[in-house]
């Protein structure tokens, strides 16, 4: 019986115990899963990430998102455009912003018309691009919302050296549009102490 047993004559089906240590895959006859395995490949198979550079993009992109991120409603205003200045003044309300400089009218950043036209006609008229856009913005709020009222309110941010004509101009045409309520777009005076 114990020829049974040997060493050289056991059993190949036969189970026992062995000695622990690395068996993960040892069985895959394939060269290079067993260089990986026990560890005789050109690269370790666990890499180690390099945090630093991963580090640096999370800063860099948490800085862009806090500078480009307005939490207080400020709206962005050309560096071209002198804003006229009040003191009594109310925070900026969501509104369809008309801009309008010495060129160009704009509508939310879409250009909407020229001053120029204005001008050389010489007298109030309806800018047909403007309120066109107006108009659009309107119907698509009413879409949008179709159980609240309009409120009809535009902000115009009017450069202080464009002529009275245009503004007016601006003016009647967005109340044309459906924009009865409108809004300027002011700087801040320091506020006057009481005597």
């Amino acid at each position: 019986m114990s020829d049974r047993f040997s060493r050289k004559h056991r059993h190949p089906h036969a189970h026992y115990v062995h000695k622990p240590g690395k068996r993960l895959m040892s069985h895959v006859p394939l060269k290079y899963v067993w260089n990986k395995v026990v560890g005789h490949g050109a690269r370790d198979p666990n890499q180690a990430l390099n945090l630093v550079s991963f580090i640096d993009f999370l800063v860099v992109t948490v800085i862009f998102l806090l500078m480009s991120f307005s939490a207080s409603g400020e709206i962005s205003v050309d560096k071209n455009v002198k804003l006229p200045k009040a003191e009594n003044v109310e925070d900026i309300i969501e509104a369809p912003m008309v801009a309008v400089n010495g060129n160009q009218i704009l509508v939310d950043g879409t250009l909407a018309g020229s001053t120029r036209a204005v001008v050389e006609l010489g007298r109030m008229q309806k800018i047909d691009e403007l309120f066109n856009l107006l108009k659009n913005k309107r119907e698509l709020w009413k879409q949008l919302q179709p159980n609240k009222p309009f409120p009809g309110v535009v902000i115009l941010q009017v450069d202080a050296d464009v002529p009275a004509l245009v503004v007016k101009s601006v003016f009647q045409t967005a109340a044309f549009a459906g924009y009865p309520n409108v809004s300027f777009m002011v700087g801040k005076l320091p506020s006057s102490s009481p005597k």
